[in-house]
C-alpha cells in the first residue's frame, strides 16, 4: 500500500510556521488549503481538494507530525492566540455595546443625583 509522505510538512512546521493557522480543532495550511486534525490516539486525517487526501500518512510519521505540530502550536501558535486575546481586552467597544455602557452610566448617575436630592433635608429656623 502508498502512503503519503509528510516529511515536508514536518519541515514546514519547523521552517516556516507562518504558513499554518489553527481553527476549529484543525490544522491548515494555508497555501494549500490543505486541513489535518489528529484523534485522541493522535493519528491524523488529511482534509485536501486534490489527491493528498487519498492516501493514509504513515503510521511511522504520524507520531513525528504530531510532535512537529504540538512544538509549533506552544511556541507559534500559542503566543498568537494569547497576544490576540490581550488586544481584545483594549479593543473599542461595538457600537451596542458602548450604547448600553453609556446607558448604564447615565442610569447611574441619575439614580445618585435623584438619591441626592431625596437625602437633603430642609431644617426650618424661624426668621428673627
Amino acid at each position: 500500500m502508498s502512503y503519503l509522505d509528510v516529511s515536508p510538512m514536518i519541515s514546514a512546521l519547523q521552517s516556516c510556521p507562518g504558513a499554518f493557522e489553527f481553527s476549529r480543532g484543525e490544522l491548515h495550511h494555508i497555501p494549500s488549503h490543505h486541513r489535518f486534525s489528529f484523534d485522541a490516539q493522535h493519528r491524523v486525517r488529511v482534509d485536501a481538494h486534490c489527491g493528498c487526501a487519498f492516501l493514509r500518512v504513515r503510521t511511522d510519521q504520524e507520531h513525528d507530525l504530531y510532535q512537529a505540530f504540538c512544538d509549533w502550536r506552544a511556541s507559534f501558535w500559542r503566543p498568537i492566540e494569547i497576544n490576540r486575546e490581550f488586544a481584545s481586552h483594549f479593543a473599542p467597544p461595538s457600537r451596542l455595546r458602548g450604547w448600553l455602557i453609556n446607558l448604564t452610566g447615565w442610569l447611574h448617575r441619575a439614580a445618585l443625583s435623584r438619591q441626592a436630592r431625596n437625602s437633603k433635608s430642609f431644617v426650618s429656623v424661624p426668621a428673627e
